[in-house]
């Protein structure tokens, strides 16, 4: 919630023509965002910390640094999360992390500052990968892998197809061409797996079966498919992907895409099925992801 303030309250400076040397101020911004005075007040506190403003006292928020500049800033520190999460899946899944942990000792092991970690803690708790201790610190909970990731295939086998067959499903054209678009250049780049391409490669899979579940109509599988891919994306996260099988998985998708666009909703099911099929037999050979 603080970064898309922090994006909101850049693009109001901006449309209000705001620079360096202007004047914010928390209660009318609240106002302008629609939110309480308390989230404003700490996405300006992060702002703050990145030097891009100073609070005055007796005169408000005065902007004391670039708006670009926080943007750069705010990129490279979503970028630095994204690293450590892929660091922290793959040493839960080697035994290298214990059960509890607390916001000093990852600031201690992992060299970074307490703003980041508990930015990290807070991504950490909305994937369910973590839950706050009944006293100080957080758990880890139960790592979705192995048996736990096949019953998760085989139950999306069971909704997805059917999703598509339901008869509220009408796919939003909107998504059908971002989506499109997404595979289509994903398709078109030549495929080079850094560690966080892997969470993009994720992401845009977790959007397609999301978007498709949405469509049906029916908010009881939106909402299963969405907690299935929560479930699924912080394992997902530390996986290297072959550029085979990031091409299987887009051109799937397109195919499925296709059929769905031409109304072909039986054959669109169909082929939902043998994508799940072919992942869930991969996955018991190979890493990879849908």
């Amino acid at each position: 919630m603080q970064a898309e303030l922090i994006s909101r309250i850049r693009s109001l400076a901006a449309s209000d023509g705001l620079g360096q040397g202007g004047w914010l101020n928390e209660n009318e911004l609240a106002r302008r965002l629609g939110v309480s005075r308390s989230p404003v007040r700490a996405a300006l506190g992060r702002l703050a910390a990145q030097g891009v403003v100073a609070r005055r006292r007796h005169r408000g928020i005065e902007i004391t640094g670039e708006l670009a500049e926080a943007t750069a800033v705010e990129e490279a520190s979503t970028a630095d999360i994204d690293e450590l999460l892929i660091r922290i899946a793959r040493e839960r899944r080697a035994g290298q992390l214990p059960d509890a942990v607390s916001e000093a000792a990852l600031m201690r092991q992992y060299a970074r500052s307490r703003p980041l970690v508990q930015r990290l803690l807070h991504r950490l708790a909305e994937l369910g990968i973590i839950a706050r201790k009944a006293g100080y610190g957080w758990r880890f909970l139960p790592i979705f892998d192995g048996e736990h990731r096949q019953e998760s295939y085989r139950f999306r086998a069971l909704i997805e197809p059917a999703a598509i067959l339901e008869p509220g499903f009408r796919l939003d054209p909107t998504f059908a061409e971002s989506m499109r678009q997404r595979h289509t250049e994903a398709l078109q780049t030549p495929w080079t797996w850094t560690a966080t391409a892997s969470i993009a490669f994720y992401e845009m899979n977790a959007a397609f079966h999301e978007g498709v579940a949405a469509a049906s109509g029916n908010r009881f599988v939106a909402a299963a498919i969405r907690h299935q891919n929560q479930l699924r994306r912080f394992v997902n996260y530390e996986r290297g992907y072959g550029e085979a099988r990031m091409v299987t998985s887009c051109r799937q998708h397109l195919e499925i895409l296709d059929r769905l666009e031409a109304g072909d909703h039986e054959v669109a099911a169909l082929l939902m099925r043998r994508h799940l099929a072919e992942a869930a037999a991969l996955h018991r050979q190979e890493p990879g992801t849908v």
